[in-house]
């Protein structure tokens, strides 16, 4: 079925694979060794690296509504107590956190997050435990200076690294799904389910955190160290920072007429909550300014950047779904519904526009684990685990090969795994 301009998967339990990342990755083969204390090799990094499940109900604005779905990132920990780091987007909403770090799985909670950083703090377990952890490199990065990008691609368990050279010290990237003054450049190839995890020197430092991809240029993007550390600091101890409680990504429609901040979730009892944001919707203008016009988070991140915490900011948002707009306060009062917005005609998207002139059609995977309404036109393509015959990879690309969908499906029908990705312009 079509809705409102987005494609809409079928109820599913899905996994989807979290930040417009690279689809190609590598791995390498842990040591043995994962008690307590500063990780000082990259061969034994892997001890300190997590994989990141986040578990819950999300909104996106490629694939639609996600029930029950389940988001995969990394992370890293930092303190021998259990307190990690990882991408905002790959935690911020969820219902419940799952780590699973050297074949075990623990409970996790989110202890502060920064959506304009993109950067979030996590305490795993209780806190009591003793937890091998990543060094933060202190030094200034260098262009042409070696790094390993760690993580768990594509919502896999084998833990990958994948090496490369710093490409840019300063690279300017207003994103998406950040907006930081700058970041590192590099070319170490990280993929779906990298999110969140470290970029590491040859001594198994942290130098980055690494966040986002352009797949067509062959360049992937980290936060760098010592940009990181001030903001953990803070996120650590509770306190969030240039964040309103949403997990969103900037989006702007083909013609350009449409642009905001998309709500994939919200976080329960934040100031987006309370005055009543919903996954789905679209802040539009805050203290009267439209977002996104350029299509990234620069401008609603400096509104957040100038403000405290407690203002009063006045939001109009697009309840896309059904077509409401609506007026409200963050720290105010709560959305209204003050008009209707025409949505018939409109589509959204984080990239270069996709076109399609094909009727919709159903297609269901070959074992019946899930459906998915899709323009006839779209091309279809099957690849399969020759070595194991574990899983096969079913892609849906749009005429244009500006839209791909990605599901990953696991024969034993215990996990499936979508993923969306639009191309940067």
């Amino acid at each position: 079925m079509r809705s409102k301009g987005f494609y809409y998967l079928s109820a599913f339990i899905a996994i989807i694979m979290l930040a417009s990342l690279a689809c190609i990755g590598g791995g390498l083969l842990p040591s043995a060794g994962d008690s307590g204390g500063a990780v000082s090799s990259l061969t034994d990094a892997h001890n300190a690296v997590a994989q990141i499940e986040a578990d819950g109900t999300f909104m996106d604005p490629q694939v639609g509504l996600v029930v029950n779905g389940a988001g995969r990132g990394s992370g890293f920990i930092i303190d021998p107590s259990g307190i990690a780091v990882t991408n905002n987007h790959v935690v911020t909403g969820a219902a419940l956190l799952k780590v699973f770090l050297n074949g075990e799985q623990h409970s996790a909670r989110v202890l502060g997050a920064s959506e304009c950083s993109d950067l979030a703090v996590i305490q795993i377990d209780d806190g009591s435990g003793n937890f091998p952890y990543l060094s933060w490199y202190t030094g200034q990065p260098a262009t042409g200076e070696e790094v390993y990008a760690a993580g768990f691609p594509l919502g896999e368990p084998e833990f990958s690294l994948t090496k490369g050279i710093i490409s840019k010290e300063l690279a300017d990237r207003e994103s998406t799904c950040a907006s930081l003054d700058h970041v590192l450049g590099h070319d170490a190839t990280i993929n779906p389910g990298n999110s969140g995890g470290p970029l590491l020197t040859a001594d198994g430092q942290v130098i980055g955190i690494n966040y986002a991809s352009r797949a067509e240029a062959r360049q992937s993007f980290a936060i760098p160290a010592q940009v990181a550390m001030p903001i953990v600091d803070q996120l650590r101890k509770g306190q969030d920072l240039d964040s309103i409680g949403v997990n969103g990504q900037a989006v702007i429609s083909d013609d350009g007429q449409l642009s905001g901040v998309w709500v994939a979730s919200v976080k329960s009892g934040s100031p987006a909550d309370e005055t009543g944001l919903q996954p789905g919707d679209i802040i539009y203008q805050l203290e009267g300014l439209v977002l996104a016009t350029d299509g990234s988070m620069k401008d609603y991140c400096s509104i957040l950047r100038s403000h405290k915490a407690s203002d009063t900011l006045s939001m109009t948002v697009i309840r896309f779904a059904s077509g409401e707009m609506l007026d409200g306060q963050l720290n105010g009062r709560q959305l209204a519904v003050t008009g209707q917005f025409d949505t018939s005609t409109t589509s959204t998207s984080t990239s270069t526009s996709t076109t399609s002139s094909g009727e919709l059609v159903t297609f269901t995977d070959e074992n019946n684990f899930y459906q998915i309404d899709l323009p006839g036109d779209w091309q279809y393509e099957q690849n399969r685990d020759t070595q194991n015959n574990h899983y096969y990879i079913d892609t849906f690309t749009s005429p244009d090969g500006n839209a791909l969908i990605e599901n990953i499906v696991y024969n034993d029908g215990t996990a499936f795994q979508g993923k969306d990705e639009a191309k940067f312009g």
